[in-house]
């Protein structure tokens, strides 16, 4: 039965690269930068989620530019390890239930 000794060989590489992928998403800062005007003023804030609600997180009339590429690149990175952890979750999905059919006789 070498086919399933490959499905499980698959299986625990996308285990490993799930937790890696996780481990990316831990490490990018929380929430979102974004820019309210309010009258004539703009006013940045940080939004998140803390328990189910969205929190707001007020950080200045002014912040640097390097802050503001910090989050919109971890934003870019974000949605993009969300969405290969989506692929490699399905794929774990389909090879759990590969492994769980029954062999022929």
């Amino acid at each position: 039965m070498a086919i399933k000794a490959v499905l499980r060989e698959e299986l625990n590489n996308s285990l490993r690269i799930k937790k890696k992928y996780e481990e990316e998403l831990s490490k990018l800062p929380l929430g979102s930068l974004i820019k309210k005007k309010i009258k004539k003023y703009e006013y940045y804030y940080i939004v998140l989620r803390q328990k189910g609600k969205v929190k707001f997180i007020y950080k200045g009339k002014k912040i640097t530019p390097k802050i503001i590429k910090q989050y919109n690149d971890a934003k870019q990175l974000r949605a993009k390890y969300r969405n290969l952890l989506s692929k490699v979750k399905k794929q774990i999905k389909f090879l759990r239930s590969s492994l769980r059919g029954k062999e022929a006789i």
